[in-house]
């Protein structure tokens, strides 16, 4: 089917939006569907799959290659992103088999015996250019092995995934700032957000998926550690660093919010919440803080989401690029505001909800080239600068389309 223009996808998500409201979800489902599978996933499929392993990702918004280099931080997100498909969301073997080719790639070439973790980066023919430099990384692997397990039952892949989070859980029983934490820096006697909000996820969902207690149960340690040291109560926010043992550390890097970040995060511990059990899990704080950092994080002026913010709204903050407006905290706003609204039944959710697509359809949807454009300078005008790494990935975006999409076709099947 060919994709739709720029005016007949408004128009049409307007029309299922404002069913959307009513509770009537059926068409705002099928948009999504056909968002995903003729805007989105064609543009990986026709660029970015490398007959010689892995997918290509240091790419632009047009399609072109500009380094055939294999970041594996990406390379296990896309095996999450082919698997989940195959698994929630159209069975065609075609899905699983590019997992699967993203996989073994990784497998054959990735794997670092001394230090018990993947490599940072590849050449296109899997041998290694960067060594153990993040254990991001390692996240990501285990998120990506745990959802291609749920679609093989493959044993290698299971033992392949705890062998990954034994091996970081017990890098977690060191001080943050001596993890390898490629690309984001860790001040020195500080601790990152980043880290339990990666790993209480990523656990969470393996020991779900594994049947796996021990797993589970690191998972609710690390969401609490969010809750007790990341939250500060004074400012009603999540902070990117604190102290090592908890307690604000100096500024500015102490004083950096970065709302996506949080937001995206809240949605993570909602799932941990359900997928671990937790007793009294602070999960109406979760939701209202879903709802605090796009208030603290919209920008009145020209819209979308700053990158980050200072607690005492001073110009400098401690975050690289923080004026830019990159498309990931819009995509996490558009599953964290429809979670919001499907938990609470708070249309304050969905006011967000609509204005974000909004925003997304008039400044971040790449009619032309497919996919969406990833990175807007503040007035949202096209930027080029590399943030973080010198990647496209199919990953926030996919991600974000198939949650909203399960979340609402659930309920479709329960009413």
């Amino acid at each position: 089917m060919k994709r739709m223009t720029q005016a007949e996808a408004t128009s049409t998500l307007q029309s299922a939006l404002a069913d959307g409201r009513k509770g009537e979800t059926t068409d705002l489902a099928a948009w999504l569907r056909r968002h995903l599978f003729e805007q989105v996933m064609p543009f990986w499929e026709q660029h970015a799959l490398d007959p010689q392993g892995g997918i290509l990702t240091c790419i632009n918004d047009r399609g072109e290659v500009q380094s055939t280099d294999k970041w594996l931080w990406s390379q296990w997100r896309a095996v999450w992103v082919f698997s989940h498909i195959y698994n929630k969301l159209d069975h065609d073997p075609k899905w699983l088999e590019r997992a699967q080719g993203i996989a073994e790639f990784c497998l054959k070439n990735g794997w670092l015996e001394k230090e018990q973790g993947w490599a940072l980066l590849l050449a296109q023919n899997g041998a290694v250019l960067r060594g153990y430099e993040s254990i991001y990384t390692d996240g990501f692997a285990v998120y990506g092995l745990a959802e291609l397990f749920r679609a093989t039952k493959e044993k290698r892949y299971r033992e392949w995934a705890g062998r990954t989070a034994d091996a970081a859980l017990e890098k977690l029983q060191h001080p943050y700032d001596q993890l390898p934490h490629f690309p984001y820096p860790i001040p020195l006697g500080a601790k990152a957000h980043g880290v339990p909000m990666i790993w209480s996820h990523v656990l969470a969902d393996l020991g779900e998926a594994l049947g796996e207690p021990r797993y589970l149960s690191a998972a609710r340690r690390l969401s609490a550690e969010i809750f007790k040291d990341f939250y500060c109560r004074d400012s009603d926010r999540i902070i990117e660093f604190v102290k090592e043992g908890g307690g604000v550390f100096a500024d500015p890097e102490g004083a950096a919010t970065v709302p996506g970040h949080a937001v995206e995060d809240m949605w993570f511990q909602l799932h941990v919440f359900q997928q671990t059990g937790m007793k009294d899990a602070p999960r109406d704080l979760a939701l209202r803080l879903i709802f605090r950092h796009l208030e603290l994080g919209w920008d009145q002026a020209s819209g979308g989401l700053t990158l980050a913010i200072d607690r005492e709204g001073r110009e400098e903050v401690g975050w690289k690029f923080a004026d830019t407006k990159l498309w990931w905290p819009q995509t996490e706003a558009l599953y964290g505001t429809l979670l919001g609204w499907h938990e609470t039944g708070d249309t304050a959710y969905f006011d967000w909800y609509e204005k974000i697509w909004q925003l997304c359809l008039d400044h971040y949807v790449d009619w032309e080239n497919g996919e969406w454009r990833q990175k807007l300078n503040r007035d949202l005008s096209p930027m080029t600068d590399e943030i973080a790494l010198p990647v496209k990935d199919p990953f926030h975006l996919p991600r974000a389309l198939m949650l909203q999409i399960e979340l609402l076709e659930a309920r479709q099947r329960q009413q």
